[in-house]
């Protein structure tokens, strides 16, 4: 009997996996997909690349590699495996145990040595709990659900992240552009104030106001050079490059502000109540706390359990084989309270989830409101700033002019350029602010996406 056991209890023992059960309640299917490209509504093939394109960098290009690198992602993803692993825990306590025992001893005594041996199989099946595993199961269900939604939350919020990052990496490349346009002109100007005051109809200080106004348009080149460094680096970075990586900026094509966010504000706030992944992952997480609650009363309440299985034993050569089967019930009289404070606690931390959720709920109307009034302002500003380039232009080529004719002065020169150059760059604050900000309230409602992005796909 010792010898038909011993190979019983072997195979046994051997993992799961050896009989093609590594994963026999599918909790791999039960965990979101990896975050991919195609998961943020990705029109197209966009496998993840390990390299920067050859050809300049698109927005969709630096959100794509931003999504695919980003350890984040990762880690999301590998904190939902686990969450669905652990529903399979909650699930395989349904099922019987199967354990199996093996023992060998040799005894001395006065009267002797002998030898003794003996083997058991154990099944052991848990009948009837009042619901302990069910609670346990939707605990484990409610916060895979959670853990899902957090990673819809993480990617929504890496997609917002290299948007800015790209959008802000364009805007310090247009500062470099504008700034070293104004240094040109101011140069220009210093030429001709030098060349005045050289034929000795200008003054000394008409000379100076023109070097000053040059050094400082210098100035304000070099900064913007180096803040356009910087955001090349904060890019690379958040691609999952080093920032001293070499690569180039594809051209943008023309802001034109448009109204596809330009909705009710309370139907807004509504959508992202119901789509925010974050609130989603709030909501699941009290389910998952009132799950607890009914957990820690089920386990004051008794349990029905089976035990069942074949024995073998051999004393100084005498062997007895046995079987064994029987209920058990335990009823748990007195715990010393343990019971009630468990309850208590769990609905203690019920509480604190609810209140989480309904602070998130009041936070995501907050978020939603601030992103439409910023995007409204930003609209507006957008137009503005159309306008004050134009007006700037044409009164730095009429201040020009008039100084050229001899009947303006450097100073007024001077001064309209400094307004054109300020114009400039307010004209790329408000196109950076429109992009970050209608990409902002389509995060804080829950909808970023590719399909935000289609109209620069379109013009690649």
């Amino acid at each position: 009997m010792f010898r038909r056991l011993l190979p019983l209890l072997c195979c046994l023992s051997l993992p799961a996996a050896a009989g093609g059960l590594d994963d026999p309640f599918g909790s791999d299917a039960m965990a979101p997909l990896r975050p991919s490209p195609q998961l943020a509504a990705r029109v197209g093939e966009a496998p993840c690349a390990t390299a920067l394109p050859a050809t300049p960098l698109s927005v969709i290009d630096a959100v794509d590699l931003s999504l695919c690198n980003n350890p984040q992602t990762r880690e999301v993803w590998a904190a939902a495996r686990a969450q669905a692993a652990l529903v399979g825990v909650a699930q395989a306590a349904w099922l019987p145990g199967l354990d199996g025992r093996l023992a060998a001893s040799r005894n001395s005594s006065d009267s002797g040595n002998f030898n003794q041996r003996n083997a058991a199989l154990t099944l052991s099946w848990l009948l009837l709990d009042f619901g302990q595993r069910a609670a346990s199961g939707e605990s484990a269900r409610q916060l895979l659900a959670a853990a899902a939604a957090t990673q819809g939350s993480t990617v929504q919020a890496l997609f917002l992240a290299a948007l800015q990052t790209y959008y802000n990496a364009q805007a310090t490349r247009a500062a470099v552009q504008s700034t070293g346009e104004a240094e040109r002109a101011a140069r220009e100007s210093y030429a001709a104030a030098d060349a005045r005051y050289k034929a000795g109809v200008g003054t000394p200080a008409d000379r100076l106001q023109a070097q000053t106004a040059l050094s400082q348009a210098t100035l304000n080149r070099i900064r913007a050079e180096g803040e356009a460094k910087n955001a090349l680096g904060a890019l690379a970075n958040a691609m999952g490059f080093d920032a001293q990586t070499p690569f180039n900026l594809a051209e943008l094509p023309p802001t034109q502000a448009d109204a596809a966010f330009q909705s009710d504000i309370e139907a807004l706030i509504a959508t992202a109540r119901s789509r925010r992944p974050d609130l989603q992952a709030a909501e699941a997480q009290l389910k998952a706390a009132e799950s607890n609650i009914d957990l820690a009363r089920a386990q004051g309440r008794p349990t029905l359990s089976l035990a069942a299985g074949p024995s073998w034993q051999e004393v100084g050569g005498v062997s007895s084989n046995g079987s064994s089967i029987g209920l058990t019930l335990s009823v748990p009289l007195f715990s010393g309270f343990d019971t009630t404070y468990r309850v208590r606690a769990a609905q203690a931390q019920a509480d604190v989830r609810a209140a989480q959720r309904d602070r998130l709920s009041s936070q995501v109307a907050l978020d939603v409101w601030r992103a439409y009034q910023n995007l409204n302002t930003a609209t507006q500003s957008l137009t503005t700033t159309a306008d004050l380039v134009a007006s700037a232009e044409q009164s730095e080529r009429v201040a020009r002019g008039r100084y050229q004719a001899g009947v303006g002065t450097v100073l007024e020169l001077l001064t309209a350029q400094s307004a054109l150059a300020s114009a400039r760059l307010q004209r790329i604050q408000a196109t950076l602010d429109w992009q970050v900000f209608r990409a902002t309230l389509a995060q804080t409602v829950g909808a970023l996406d590719y399909t935000l992005l289609q109209p620069a796909a379109e013009g690649r």
